[in-house]
């Protein structure tokens, strides 16, 4: 997945860590909305009806707390499982990249919307009639057009990163199977290419918009080379290790090489008696022996 480092360098400080985890604690919010007031969700989702003619804006960010499915303990084994990826990914990707996979599967749904929603007004000939679709049940397999555009396509694609990124890990497929995780990427991408092809116009448009992250993502990282988890963290560690190692110092004692960094507590002085810049803390600027030079 390529991006450029200037803008890494401009806008990396504003990327969200942990993010997957900011996800769920969304999900966790809808379905305290789904328990205590379920009519409140149809006035979360991504309807651009509901935008565009009622001005209803926050729906471009209150769909991500539609629940994608409803609360089971299956839900609670995939949100977890879906943290799992998603931290990983973060870790191996850096929390930057791994921001701008998520919130482009983010854009490229509300795009898909908009784009479904003008196909609507354009061939059912009025802004009313596509209100009524946006709104009534039946017209597409029983399923509401708004209700159609959830996060579930963009937790499929964190997914199909991971299986991309991680290929040949295993995984146990009910807690018992050892199967490798690319396996699992090949059945899901050929159940949502037959899902893509032999579903509605609706159907077409939601699965191409919510996945075009990863189909970016997946033509952008070809040979590049893949790593372990375990390899992940510790590239991760060695670059805050090396970040420590070349912070630079403004002083420094030639002695017992404690810096202002590791030791603020300390006062430096140079010595005027020996030859060359050579600075010592406290301890030792009145007990070292003093450089000097030979002269020829």
């Amino acid at each position: 997945m390529k991006h450029s480092g200037g803008f890494e360098k401009k806008f990396g400080k504003y990327a969200i860590q942990n993010l997957s985890l900011v996800l769920i604690i969304c999900y966790g919010v809808g379905y305290i909305f789904q328990w205590t007031y379920p009519s409140m969700l149809s006035y979360l989702y991504l309807n651009p009806y509901e935008i565009v003619f009622h001005g209803q804006v926050w729906r471009l960010f209150t769909w991500l707390i539609v629940p994608p499915s409803s609360f089971d303990i299956f839900t609670l084994l995939m949100l977890y499982f879906y943290y799992s990826l998603g931290t990983t990914l973060e870790r191996t990707w850096g929390t930057y990249r791994y921001n701008v996979y998520i919130f482009s599967g983010v854009l490229f749904t509300i795009l898909g919307a908009f784009l479904l929603f003008a196909y609507t007004a354009v061939f059912k000939n009025s802004s009313a009639t596509a209100a009524t679709l946006w709104v009534l049940w039946g017209d597409f397999g029983g399923y509401s057009l708004a209700a159609l555009f959830s996060t579930f396509y963009v937790n499929m694609s964190i997914f199909l990163a991971f299986a991309s990124t991680y290929p040949n890990m295993q995984v146990l497929m009910f807690f018992l199977i050892p199967v490798k995780i690319k396996i699992l990427g090949i059945i899901y991408g050929a159940l949502l290419v037959f899902q893509f092809f032999n579903g509605s116009i609706a159907h077409k448009i939601v699965i191409a918009a919510s996945l075009m992250n990863f189909i970016v993502f997946f033509i952008g990282s070809r040979g590049k080379i893949h790593m372990s988890p375990r390899q992940a963290k510790r590239r991760q560690e060695f670059r805050r290790e090396v970040k420590k190692t070349v912070r630079s110092t403004r002083h420094k004692c030639a002695i017992c090489g404690r810096t202002e960094e590791t030791n603020p507590e300390l006062q430096f002085r140079f010595c005027s008696k020996c030859d060359g810049n050579y600075e010592y803390c406290e301890e030792h600027i009145f007990t070292h022996t003093h450089v000097k030079f030979e002269k020829k």
